[in-house]
């Protein structure tokens, strides 16, 4: 009864219970009822008891739907098998031998804001400015080495880089120090401490050893060395260890997950079986055979290819647009024929490499009144960064806006702590003040601590100075200025955690995005409207996410956009890490390919638009190794006929009606092509396609017209060339005739 339906992949990867076993499970190939079907067959045939079986996942919600699964197969309780996640088994055995490590079996576990106040204080004890050694940057290096399954001692001098002038091995051991004086542990304690136990009690290590007979590991791909050590010294002496994985979906190494874990477990386990599973139940035949065509270039795996009983199938669609805002709007215009053939919105998913990606898909839903959700992070505007930017923003346009003061007089910080905000709102509510004027006040009265009212004063100079430079430049160039000035980009620079890189490219977007305003009142005014929007929606949604987000998901219909060279593959990934880089951005293309179970639409920009510039933008190279016979490639027209397939560069066709600019932009963008490397088009002035020749007058009262920002529209009053549109989700609006079109 287990083994119905199973296929005879999976059936030996169940039955083969003894000794070491490696399944390469694909996507969509079925590998959690594997998982579950061998610990029921494992229970059901007498092999082992509960409480002899130790089954690892890397997430509550999985360990959660096994432990279901795995229930309902036997028709019980399964409480006496040890499954659970890393942590919260290796916390269990902890708890049990906390001596062991100088500690109490009451530890308290750390989140991480209790970690960065910690750190803060060992940085403080040893003399060191944080503002110029940021514990968060601290942080990352201890959990890269906990990682590793390194303590203080054994972390390797030149593994300290210039952080605290190669202090920083120091300060770990003091961490750890203070740790065990408050008897606590990190997240990464846990595994680390496991080690410890282990091997420097060799009796606790037996008991364990002799206790667990069988060993089941789920995304085996994405352990990183400290828990690959765990388990290795777990499964010594039964051996019985069935590790299930992909090595074509290890993506997660910028989270310490190693993939030549999975790649050297025949070397570790000799004679261990090695059991395939190649038949997907998910996508179709040529989604598959595209994927498959991505993964084969890479050199570091073990090799497979999944395939379907099922057939037909949609080919994979590939446009190559203008720019990110014309990618948006086609998107956009799929959606909407998808929607009208019923096809249900959650259904869909637009699967971004970088977070920025996000914002031009979010407005022109927006302008479409298509209801969306980001998953995996907040909207665009909702993001920490950006509220602080705008938070500047309005500061500068608006000096009574206290809820923007109070979001960063202190950010980043300057000294301004919660005493001197008590006395700037006890001083605005005694004299009917914003609190700008307030802390005027207080600065020029001296009431203030001498570095309080520097600070402050400082502060305020700075605002004043922004405040008239906003009369003199444009609204792109003044945040820029403010952001720098402020010591807020020099924040996020200066901060090593992982996000990071990702907020300076959101500010980057943000500068971006006002380009395509007239001034910042207006800009601002789009963002409020934005908001109120984005707090509507519900119901059916378009899901929106990174590729790294969209792992263990699936959709009938995918769209990944922005395949292009130095967005995907990451630019920043491969010059990090060269060929271990661009392997594991290429598998970031096949996870992203094997999200679709029915049809992917994947698009690249000639052009994108950074920090104002326009750049022209060469094609991925994963695009050139998708199998012809699984594509239909598409340009939008005026672009010039379709690039070439499998590599080479394109002649730029003449474009009718363009300026030379864009003929310009279009040969770049293919030339680059061979060099991988982006050229900055000298312009950053490029027209967007339609609007070369601008269309001026003819439009009259009740002409029902479209906008690309605030959607559709009827002109209730023209003036020359100016219009008075009343839209149907932004409101009344003036804008230029130049920027509708008649609908």
């Amino acid at each position: 009864m287990l083994f119905a339906g199973l296929n005879e992949a999976q059936c030996r990867a169940v039955e083969a219970v003894d000794g070491a076993v490696l399944v390469l499970a694909g996507a969509g190939t079925g590998k959690t009822r594997v998982l579950t079907t061998r610990l029921a067959h494992i229970l059901g045939s007498g092999r082992a008891y509960p409480g002899e079986m130790l089954a690892v996942t890397f997430t509550n919600k999985a360990a959660r739907e096994m432990r279901e699964r795995l229930e309902a197969m036997i028709g019980r309780a399964a409480d006496g098998v040890w499954l659970g996640t890393f942590h919260a088994l290796a916390a269990r055995i902890l708890r049990r031998h906390a001596e062991a490590v100088g500690l109490n079996s009451n530890f308290t576990i750390l989140d991480t804001d209790d970690q960065l106040r910690l750190l803060k204080q060992i940085i403080a004890a040893a003399n060191l400015d944080e503002r110029r050694w940021p514990a968060r940057a601290l942080l990352g290096l201890i959990e890269r080495w906990k990682d590793r399954g390194l303590v203080p001692g054994k972390v390797p001098a030149g593994d300290a880089g210039d952080y605290a002038d190669g202090r920083a091995i120091a300060l770990y051991r003091a961490y750890q120090q203070r740790l065990a004086t408050v008897n606590a542990v990190d997240f990464g304690d846990l595994l680390l401490h496991n080690l410890t136990v282990f091997t420097g009690n060799p009796e606790i290590l037996a008991l364990y050893q002799q206790r667990f007979r069988y060993l089941l590991v789920d995304e085996y791909q994405d352990t990183n060395i400290a828990q690959y050590l765990w388990l290795r010294l777990l499964a010594q002496q039964h051996r019985n260890l069935c590790c299930v994985g992909d090595d074509d979906q290890s993506i997660y190494s910028w989270r310490g997950a190693e993939i030549g874990n999975i790649l050297k477990f025949e070397s570790d386990f000799p004679g261990a079986l090695l059991v395939r599973l190649e038949e997907n139940y998910r996508s179709t035949p040529e989604i598959l055979a595209a994927a498959a065509g991505v993964i084969a270039h890479n050199r570091g795996r073990l090799g497979k290819t999944l395939w379907t009983r099922a057939e037909g199938g949609e080919k994979i669609t590939v446009r190559g647009v203008w720019d990110a805002e014309q990618e948006a709007r086609w998107v956009g215009d799929e959606i909407e024929a998808l929607q009208r053939r019923q096809h249900p919105l959650k259904e869909i998913a637009i699967l971004v490499r970088a977070g920025f990606q996000t914002r031009e898909f979010e407005e022109r839903f927006i302008a479409l009144a298509l209801p969306y959700r980001v998953i995996g992070g907040p909207r665009f505007y909702e993001r920490q960064e950006i509220r602080d930017a705008l938070a500047y923003l309005r500061l500068v346009r608006q000096p009574s806006d206290d809820l923007a003061f109070e979001r960063i007089v202190n950010m980043p910080r300057r000294g301004i702590g919660t005493a001197t905000l008590q006395l700037l709102h006890a001083e605005a509510r005694a004299d009917s003040l914003p609190l700008v004027e307030a802390a005027r006040q207080l600065v020029a009265a001296e009431r203030l601590p001498r570095a309080a009212r520097n600070a402050l004063g400082a502060f305020l100079a700075a605002l004043d100075r922004w405040r008239a430079e906003a009369d003199r430049l444009s609204h792109t160039d003044l945040v820029q200025i403010v952001l720098d000035e402020s010591g807020y980009t020099g924040m996020w620079q200066a901060d090593n955690a992982p996000d990071s890189p990702g907020r300076l490219e959101n500010l980057k977007e943000l500068v971006v995005g006002m380009a395509e305003f007239e001034n910042l009142g207006g800009f601002l005014e789009h963002v409020s409207l934005v908001m109120d929007n984005a707090a509507n929606s519900s119901g059916d949604m378009v899901n929106l996410m990174t590729l790294h987000g969209a792992k263990g998901l699936e959709f009938d219909t995918v769209f990944l956009p922005g395949w292009e060279e130095g967005l995907f593959p990451s630019l920043r990934s491969v010059e990090q890490s060269g060929l271990k880089g661009l392997e594991e951005e290429r598998r970031l293309a096949y996870v992203g390919l094997t999200r679709a179970r029915r049809r992917a639409f994947i698009s690249f920009a000639a052009n994108r638009r950074i920090h104002g510039q326009w750049q022209s933008a060469a094609r991925s190279r994963f695009i050139d190794e998708l199998p012809a016979a699984q594509v239909e490639m598409v340009t939008e027209t005026g672009l010039g006929p379709a690039p070439v397939w499998g590599g080479g560069s394109t002649a730029s066709a003449g474009i009718a009606g363009a300026s030379p600019s864009w003929s310009a932009a279009w040969s770049h963008a293919q030339a680059g092509r061979t060099a991988r490397q982006p050229v900055l088009i000298e312009s950053p002035r490029v027209p967007r396609r339609g609007q070369e020749v601008p269309k001026i007058g003819g439009f009259a009262v009740g002409d029902r017209v479209f906008h690309q920002k605030f959607g559709y529209g009827t002109v209730s009053a023209v003036e020359d060339n100016k219009l008075a549109i009343d839209f149907e989700h932004a409101g009344d609006k003036k804008v230029m005739d130049a920027f509708v079109e008649r609908r």
